[in-house]
């Protein structure tokens, strides 16, 4: 076990079952990400990407191995204990936003904050913080009908980091957008990673978009090779 690893994953085995056969997807997969390392996730469509994802984000429950998040072993963990490592340590970014349309930028940054208590004035100078940095200072009333793509993706990513979680988990965070926006996006991604010192995994079929990470591990037969 690394002791200086925010995320480790030792022997993950995940098993579908599809009509009479069954499908393994992850295979005694092992997986360490460092504080301020980004690693890019790449493999062919259907090779368990995802699966990895929403197992190291404790949304979905391996057949067996153990997850240790922060140097908690999440194994044993019930429903609750597991809501609450996502809502205090985790950070999610999607290929498409999942904004919620009813409410502006800054409130859509708001919600985490509020869900984990955090003080009015607070969560509004975090969130605002967070909006400015990713140059939406004068987008903060605005919905997200009203947005750019690049810019819906910006106020997802500062929601996914309101929390200051210690792992960051995106899946083509930039699969969505042209190249020029997703360009940018992934810098303003990338700088704030560095700046808060986050481990990060992210999910890519774009070689520029890994060229870009501290390092590749691709998921091959339900195993990781670098």
């Amino acid at each position: 076990m690394n002791e200086g690893a925010v995320l480790q994953i030792a022997g993950l085995e995940r098993t579908f079952v599809q009509g009479n056969r069954q499908l393994r997807v992850l295979s005694n997969l092992d997986l360490s990400v460092a504080r301020g390392e980004a690693i890019a996730l790449m493999g062919p469509s259907g090779s368990g990407k995802s699966t990895l994802l929403h197992a190291a984000g404790l949304l979905e429950q391996p057949d067996a191995g153990s997850i240790v998040i922060a140097g908690q072993n999440c194994a044993d963990m019930n429903d609750r204990q597991r809501t609450a490592m996502r809502r205090d340590y985790l950070g999610f970014v999607y290929q498409f936003h999942h904004l919620l349309p009813e409410f502006t930028a800054l409130e859509n940054v708001l919600m985490p904050l509020r869900l984990a208590n955090v003080g009015a004035e607070e969560a509004k100078q975090r969130a605002q913080s967070l909006l400015i940095e990713l140059g939406l200072e004068d987008r903060l009333a605005h919905a997200p009908a009203q947005l750019s793509g690049g810019e819906q993706q910006r106020v997802a990513i500062a929601r996914a980091l309101a929390n200051k979680p210690v792992l960051l988990l995106a899946d083509e965070p930039t699969g969505n957008l042209d190249q020029a926006t997703a360009e940018v996006v992934l810098e303003e991604l990338l700088s704030l990673v560095r700046q808060q010192g986050l481990a990060a995994v992210i999910a890519t079929h774009d070689p520029l978009v890994a060229d870009r990470l501290d390092r590749t591990v691709r998921l091959q037969d339900g195993h990781l090779v670098t």
